[in-house]
């Protein structure tokens, strides 16, 4: 594709806006058009980034290369399969739908066009998490935290969706094994879904992860530490540090090796500019998204596995 790539971005909200406040000063980019059901929000996002504004996405279909989906996520279905239907690239924000039925159909609808989709799992760019899939081999178990302090937004569904699901993706992509089995467990503290869950997920080459997600807690603390039969790696997905702890030499006529600790210095990004250069390069260049509808798909699927797991826990104490 030559000259600037025209996207619209459909959903006007926290993330929205974000989309559209990077894109409009992205080089080759043109930002043709917000689109929101509200006008009064919509209308300032697009007025605030030189866009046009639509009340109903659709109307962005004719004028643009690319959308980037940010609706609430019951609404994905219907909003993102109207452009895959017409061929227009997609960049749906995660997850990729509320249900499964409605992740397969959106699946289905881009294959059947032939129709770019990447889902919105921006953690998969974050530079720290990039090195460590570089770095990481074999891993044979992994923890995960992911927790922070309670705020309104997203309180309409439960922290495995709003959360969680950013490290079910990461650990999913870690290892290559199929997953055996999963057991959670989950509380409600704040609101009428689960606040703080635990899954354990376990893998057909005998590898564990235990993924930890909160939003009730005291302060932000987001790390995954991994452990593998050549050391010890933990990333810090805020400064996207990662420390390292690994066996150096043997020493002569016997003993243990040192261990070396060392940290591996990484230049940060941030991942969703990152990730929407990524959607704008792989418009262009047609190449396949790092993340398209079929992993995010697998994400949901194990997600909703953990949920399933939750509800029942609950349902069993009660």
């Amino acid at each position: 594709m030559k000259g600037s790539v025209r996207i619209g971005v459909v959903g006007a909200g926290y993330l929205g806006s974000i989309h559209a406040e990077i894109f409009s000063r992205l080089s080759n980019v043109k930002l043709v058009g917000v689109a929101d059901i509200n006008p009064i929000v919509g209308q300032a996002v697009a007025n605030q980034y030189g866009a046009a504004f639509m009340n109903d996405g659709r109307e962005l279909i004719n004028k643009v290369d690319a959308v980037t989906i940010a609706v609430p996520t019951s609404s994905h279905r219907e909003v993102s399969e109207s452009f895959l239907a017409a061929g227009i690239p997609v960049m749906l924000e995660k997850p990729i739908a509320h249900t499964i039925q409605d992740a397969e159909s959106i699946v289905k609808v881009a294959e059947l066009n032939r129709c770019l989709l990447q889902i919105g799992h921006q953690e998969r760019f974050n530079a720290g998490v990039i090195r460590l899939h570089e770095e990481l081999k074999g891993p044979r178990f992994i923890e995960v935290h992911r927790l922070g302090q309670f705020v309104e937004r997203a309180t309409d569904v439960d922290v495995v969706t709003d959360l969680m699901i950013h490290d079910i993706d990461i650990v999913l992509s870690l290892v290559e094994a199929e997953l055996s089995y999963v057991s959670a467990v989950g509380a409600k503290i704040v609101t009428d879904h689960v606040d703080i869950a635990n899954a354990r997920l376990e893998f057909s080459d005998g590898a564990i992860a235990n993924v930890t997600a909160s939003r009730v807690s005291a302060k932000k603390f987001r790390r995954i530490r991994t452990f593998s039969d050549t050391g010890y790696l933990g990333l810090n997905f805020e400064d996207q540090q990662i420390d390292v702890a690994r066996p150096g030499h043997r020493p002569p006529g016997g003993g243990f090796a040192q261990i070396l600790s060392d940290t591996i210095r990484v230049e940060p990004t941030s991942p969703l500019d990152a990730e929407l250069v990524h959607f704008v390069d792989c418009v262009r260049r047609g190449n396949t998204p790092l993340v398209t509808g079929a992993v995010g798909l697998r994400a949901l699927r194990v997600a909703h596995q953990v949920r399933e797991k939750i509800e029942h826990s609950l349902y069993t104490v009660s």
